[in-house]
């Protein structure tokens, strides 16, 4: 059953370490990623640029809405993401619980189905 594992860091965290700490880090998302891999779990993993080149994007009424990002009412972003495949929700949430990114961030463990499922 496949699960999303959403990271939600704080918008200006990355800002806040140096590029030594920073690279640290992405290293350590890494390692477990690949240990995810070599578990047979692991279906996609990718790290999200800022959001200084990012866009919002609506089309209300059949007009286009984009809004160009930062976005200065953002608290959180999403910073990268694991999708994972495993057989309960409790598991998806166990290795949200070793994501080493929960040190820093939220993990939030969302199960993948159809937008007219609860």
């Amino acid at each position: 059953m496949p699960h999303m594992l959403l990271i939600h860091e704080p918008v200006g965290q990355r800002s806040d370490r140096s590029e030594a700490e920073g690279r640290v880090l992405y290293g350590r998302m890494l390692d477990w990623g690949d240990d995810l891999r070599r578990q047979g779990l692991l279906l996609a993993a990718e790290s999200l640029a800022g959001l200084e080149k990012s866009a919002r994007v609506s089309t209300p009424g059949g007009k286009a809405r984009i809004v160009d990002g930062p976005f200065a009412e953002a608290k959180e972003m999403v910073g990268g993401f694991f999708l994972v495949d495993v057989d309960t929700h409790e598991e998806a949430v166990a290795l949200a619980q070793q994501c080493p990114a929960a040190e820093w961030a939220t993990v939030e463990v969302r199960g993948l189905g159809p937008c007219f499922m609860r």
